[in-house]
């Protein structure tokens, strides 16, 4: 995060991220006095975020009433930095090293939904010098976060936001516009929806419009009709005063029709080892034995076949 903050600090662009309760942080450097010699210091007193008893008092402290949290207390301290390193993405930053500060926020609330322990949160704003409501939004809009990634995913995989190839900056631009109208249009509408649900959700309530980060049933989102339509083939009768018309000559069928080449072998793949030697043999399984073999009828035409198997020239 410090690398970003770094790297975009000639925009118009604020990064907030959450912190481990383990880190340590430095407040700034003291101020150098006069008649003391050698390498000016370039990082204050630490700051332990795993250690309350060890933290200064907090320059600013806001309370808020929330329904789902309880009392929610934000603590604040100014110009706070990380100490740097050369790891990472800062292995290959050639000169000094920077100190980049912010503004260091814990947030702790009563209680969590499903009765859990609630930790503090701490959070690093890369902002320094804020106001008491610049804080409270600033912690407010990270809580929020879950909507505002769900609101990108859906203009991009459903609402087509990084799906065609634009060249032109400007074009890009008219584009996200559209997208953005498209989404306004959605959030407009929501009230216009139906109840569609998985069934094991539970059922919104009458008045309640739909979540929105919820893309379930986008695509058959729209009213359903009141009569259900006609089907194309209805399975019922035609009625007696009107008689389906009746064709000149009945359609030619052929009982000795010989099935396809791949119907038969669907048929002997599908059946028994019994069936299948007795459709190979073209014998009906009725002359077949218990062994499964094909049960002579005739003296005569058993000695056929034998004189046919001993002569087969003949």
């Amino acid at each position: 995060m410090c690398r970003l903050t770094y790297l975009l600090a000639d925009l118009p662009v604020q990064l907030l991220g959450r912190l481990r309760s383990d880190r340590v942080l430095c407040s700034p450097a003291p101020t150098r006095e006069d008649g003391i010699v050698g390498r000016p210091l370039r990082h204050g007193a630490a700051f332990a975020l795993a250690d309350p008893d060890a933290q200064p008092t907090a320059e600013m402290t806001t309370t808020t009433e929330t329904t789902r949290y309880g009392t929610a207390t934000a603590r604040a301290w100014d110009r706070l930095h990380p100490r740097l390193t050369r790891r990472g993405t800062w292995t290959e930053h050639t000169g000094v090293l920077p100190i980049i500060e912010g503004t260091l926020i814990r947030l702790q609330v009563d209680h969590l939904p499903g009765q859990r322990d609630p930790k503090p949160l701490w959070l690093w704003w890369s902002r320094t010098d804020p106001t008491e409501p610049e804080v409270d939004r600033c912690w407010q809009a990270f809580l929020r976060r879950f909507d505002l990634e769900h609101t990108f995913r859906l203009c991009k995989q459903t609402l087509g936001w990084t799906r065609p190839k634009i060249r032109d900056p400007a074009a890009g631009d008219r584009w996200t516009w559209l997208i953005i109208t498209a989404h306004t249009q959605l959030r407009l509408a929501r009230g216009l929806t139906n109840d569609l649900r998985r069934p094991w959700e539970r059922p919104a309530q009458p008045t309640a419009s739909p979540p929105p980060g919820s893309v379930g049933g986008f695509a058959t989102s729209a009213r359903r009709p009141r009569c259900r339509p006609a089907h194309r083939n209805p399975p019922t009768r035609a009625p007696a005063d009107h008689p389906a018309p009746a064709t000149a000559t009945a359609p030619h069928t052929s009982e000795s029709a010989k099935p396809s080449n791949q119907t038969q072998r669907r048929r002997l793949r599908t059946a028994t080892p019994v069936k299948r030697q007795a459709e190979s043999a073209r014998v009906p399984p009725e002359a077949l034995d218990e062994a499964g073999l094909v049960r002579e009828l005739d003296p005569r035409v058993a000695a056929g076949r034998a004189a046919r198997r001993h002569h087969p020239a003949a």
